[in-house]
């Protein structure tokens, strides 16, 4: 009959044991609330992830269609000013440059690009040499 004193006080002891592990333990309390707030933040990552992407996405198809319209302005005041001054000289007609097929389809106008150079030589490189005597 002893030991199944003994018995019933070791299940009893565990019982209690693990009943006061479970919820006086702040440490695994601060630990499960660490892991929910990550959790959280995590997904509102995520969310504002998808939200920049879909912002983005919705302001390039803005600024494409802005372009095409802009292209297309362009071109109707170019043929409208052909059409209705076409004895105009080219350099005072602000419409004298006009987009082809190839650059309205290909959504970029000619740039000159900048030349990081100048056009003759210069100093040391001139070509004038001090007269030697």
């Amino acid at each position: 009959m002893t030991w199944e004193y003994g018995l019933i006080g070791l299940v009893i002891g565990i019982i209690v044991g693990a009943v006061a592990m479970r919820f006086g333990n702040k440490k695994l309390r601060e630990q499960r609330s660490m892991q929910y707030e990550l959790e959280k933040t995590k997904a509102e990552l995520a969310d504002y992830r998808e939200e920049l992407t879909n912002h983005f996405a919705q302001s390039a198809e803005l600024l494409d269609n802005m372009a095409r319209d802009y292209r297309q302005l362009y071109q109707h005041m170019a043929k409208g000013s052909n059409d209705l001054l076409p004895n105009l000289p080219g350099e005072k007609n602000p419409f004298a440059y006009q987009l082809t097929e190839a650059e309205a389809d290909n959504d970029q106008a000619p740039v000159q690009m900048p030349r990081d150079y100048s056009e003759g030589a210069s100093g040391l490189l001139r070509g004038e040499r001090p007269a030697r005597d």
